[in-house]
Parts: structure tokens; sequence; C-alpha cells
């Protein structure tokens, strides 16, 4: 099976302390055989992870609607931030892109969801991300697998990793797959490793925004 990690970050984020060049020499080190990019609403940094290795990373993008965050994979033209759900997912379906919603319950991200906006995009959507490392409370996770469970829907897990000894925490062990039309295939029989994150990797996220203000 393929080691996969769902969700992570590079220095194109704010908040992160990972350059694509580091990103990769990490997975490579780890044995994590696929690596989806989700920085926040841009794929500069997942396109300069993938021309450093084609074969192991995957564009991605996190992506801030007007509701929550959602979390891309195979995107191909980058999704401002700020439109209503239904419209990011209008243009990542336009794209073929497979769509998951990040940390759904997380109630301590501006990201988190409401259930009830996203009882309105579950036809709309792929996955759901049912366990993510660095949400702080337990609940929180719990939360999003008792949802998937109950609405039959298929989980993601990731590492959110801002800083690259976070990779790996968190895997989706999957069967080899190409695209996002095979991707959406093995997913259903996905199994996963998940880890939580200690509360303090968010002073690394702190760090790296506040080193940016004061660079910029």
């Amino acid at each position: 099976m393929l080691r996969i990690e769902f969700h992570c970050h590079t220095v194109f984020s704010k908040d992160s302390l990972t350059s694509p060049q580091k990103l990769v020499e990490t997975c490579r080190r780890k044995r994590i055989d696929r690596l989806i990019v989700t920085d926040h609403n841009t794929i500069a940094g997942a396109r300069a992870a993938q021309a450093m290795d084609p074969q192991r990373v995957i564009v991605g993008e996190e992506i801030m609607t007007t509701r929550g965050e959602i979390l891309a994979a195979f995107v191909t033209e980058e999704i401002p931030a700020k439109l209503s759900p239904q419209e990011t997912i209008l243009r990542l379906r336009e794209q073929n892109a497979f769509i998951s919603v990040s940390h759904p319950f997380d109630e301590w991200r501006s990201g988190g969801w409401q259930e009830s906006d996203l009882l309105e995009i579950l036809p709309l959507v792929d996955a759901i991300e049912i366990f993510n490392s660095r949400c702080m409370l337990p609940v929180f996770n719990r939360r999003a697998m008792g949802f998937a469970e109950q609405h039959h829907l298929m989980g993601t897990v990731g590492s959110d990793a801002h800083a690259a000894f976070e990779l790996g925490r968190s895997l989706v062990l999957l069967d080899p797959f190409d695209g996002p039309d095979e991707l959406r295939k093995v997913i259903r029989t996905a199994h996963y490793q998940m880890h939580a994150s200690a509360p303090w990797v968010h002073l690394t996220s702190r760090y790296a925004t506040l080193r940016k203000k004061i660079s910029s």
C-alpha cells in the first residue's frame, strides 16, 4: 500500500516553516510515497515541490470559503479565498479535483464548519477529514469520525504539517492510484495511521507568521 500525506504546508503558506525542498527531502527520508501539498489559498508551493519530485508530489490547496475550509487534491488552477462553498466546489469540480473538508468540527480554528453548512455540501464532496493531527482537543476529531460514519462518507486524515518534523504523523494508506478518479475509488478501502501532535507544535506556526511580518 502507498503511504499518503494528505495535508501539509510549505513556506508559501504564511504560517509554515517548511520549504518545498525540505518537504520533499523529508518525505523521501520518511518513505512517504505521495505528498499532497495543501497551502492556504495558493498552489505555488505545491507546484514548486512537484517540480522537484513529480512522481511523489500532488498539487493541492486548502481553500478558505465563506463558511469553512475545503481541502483539495489534483488542483490545476488556483482557487481564491472567500468564495461560497458551492462556488469553490464548482470550480474544483471543473478541474476534476478530489475534494475533502478540512478539520470540519475544530471550533478553535477559523476554518471549522457549522454542521448545517456542512450538511449542505455533503452531496458535492468526495470525503471529509476525519482526523487532523493538529486538532487541539480529541473531541474535534471524534465528532468528524462520527459524522462520517453517520452519513456514510469517505474519510481522509492528515498531519496538517507546518514544519518538516510533523510530516507523517497521520497518513492515509491506499492501493496505488493515478489521478483523482482512481483516488475516489481506492479511498473506499483506505486504512489510516493517526497520531495527534503535541500542542506546542502550534508555536511553530505563530513563529513563522511573526517572522514573515517582520521581514515584509
